[in-house]
């Protein structure tokens, strides 16, 4: 007869070689398949607005059509953000840009807007012009005419020339509306169709004053002012303590579908936000 210890020593050998079969049998791991490479996109989409938009969306356009082995074709049109608004309800654009929020009247076309960064509004003069910091009802009162001498701020005995946007331009639409309030501009102002020419004018004329897109400043040419004595910056526009500043929004003609919902997409990825964040602008 077996003993006791040699009958456990058999029943465990007998299970461990059960264990081994059981193992033996199951399925192997399935090896995973490899992702399948998406293909790139095609077609043509036409992107039309904003002077200060515009810049930045020509950079996307090329990285995204880059990004599709140029099999795609982004057009990029800068017209400003009226007529950008008015091409996306005609039906004659398939994406608008728009540096100001849409007016009640274009929001009830059936219009979808997507906020893109933020950019500040800076005010800027001639670099030889002494005037550092001006309150937001000071610049209402020069863009209004009411004031007309550089010396009532402490700067020269000279007058002040008024440069402002044309009628349609979004940052003339933002500038009218955080700043001027219910105020005209007054008609002796200059008046300039992109934010490159009221840069240019105002780098050429010791005594103008203008403004344009913070993203698009060059202080090798004109030098900001501060405003309510803060400085415009990223930090700044960021936390809101300049307060002269607006959304970026492209715009579409109900939601947005096909290669424009591909092209916003990209935009709104960390890459084309990147992208934006390397033009001083405030990333969403």
């Amino acid at each position: 007869m077996f003993s006791k210890k040699v009958v456990i020593i058999l029943l465990t050998t007998a299970l461990i070689g059960a264990g081994a079969i059981f193992v033996g049998c199951s399925s192997p791991a399935p090896t995973p398949t490899p992702a399948a490479a998406s293909a790139p996109l095609t077609g043509t989409l036409s992107v039309i607005g904003s002077t200060s938009v515009g810049p930045y969306a020509e950079e996307l356009a090329a990285a995204f059509d880059a990004k599709n082995d140029d099999k795609t074709s982004v057009g990029v049109s800068q017209v400003g953000s009226g007529p950008g608004i008015k091409a996306v309800i005609d039906g004659t654009a398939d994406i608008g840009m728009s540096s100001r929020e849409l007016t009640d009247e274009e929001k009830a076309k059936g219009l979808v807007t997507y906020k893109i960064c933020y950019d500040g509004i800076a005010v800027i003069v001639n670099k030889a012009n002494p005037v550092n910091s001006l309150t937001m009802d000071q610049i209402r009162d020069i863009f209004a005419g009411n004031v007309t001498s550089w010396k009532q701020f402490g700067g020269d005995d000279a007058g002040i020339i008024v440069v402002t946007r044309e009628a349609g331009s979004g940052t003339r639409s933002a500038f009218d509306e955080l700043v001027m309030k219910k105020a005209n501009i007054t008609a002796k102002a200059i008046q300039q169709s992109s934010t490159g020419a009221v840069t240019a004018y105002v780098a050429g004329n010791k005594n103008a004053i203008g403004y344009i897109s913070y993203g698009s400043l060059d202080v090798s040419q004109v030098r900001p002012v501060a405003v309510n004595g803060v400085e415009p910056s990223v930090a700044t526009i960021k936390d809101g303590s300049y307060i002269i500043q607006r959304p970026f929004l492209l715009v579409t003609r109900g939601e947005a579908t096909g290669l424009s919902k591909a092209f916003i997409e990209f935009v709104l990825s960390p890459e084309g936000q990147a992208m934006l964040a390397k033009h001083n602008l405030v990333t969403v």
